[in-house]
Formats: structure tokens, sequence, C-alpha cells
């Protein structure tokens, strides 16, 4: 799998697992797991 297929897989399910998380009204989660992602994906391409 190419560097920004998996980027692109990683960012879909952290968005699709934030948008649960805030209409669950956990929206500090979302935040932080967003974060959290964002911080991933920066590594992986870095490390490419």
């Amino acid at each position: 799998m190419a560097m920004y297929e998996k980027m692109y897989a990683i960012l879909c399910g952290a968005v699709s697992d934030a948008v649960d998380l805030m209409e669950s009204d956990d929206n500090q989660g979302a935040i932080e797991l967003l974060k959290a992602k964002l911080e991933e994906l920066e590594e992986l391409y870095i490390n490419e």
C-alpha cells in the first residue's frame, strides 16, 4: 500500500471515530483523537 493510501485510510477512520464521539457529546474525546492521529500521520510522513 502506498504511503498516501495508508495515510488516507488512517485519516478517514479518525474522522469517522471523531464524528461518532461528537454525536455522543464527547467533543474533548474527538479533539484528543484527531490530535493524536494528526501526530501519527506527521510521523508516518516524516519517516517515509
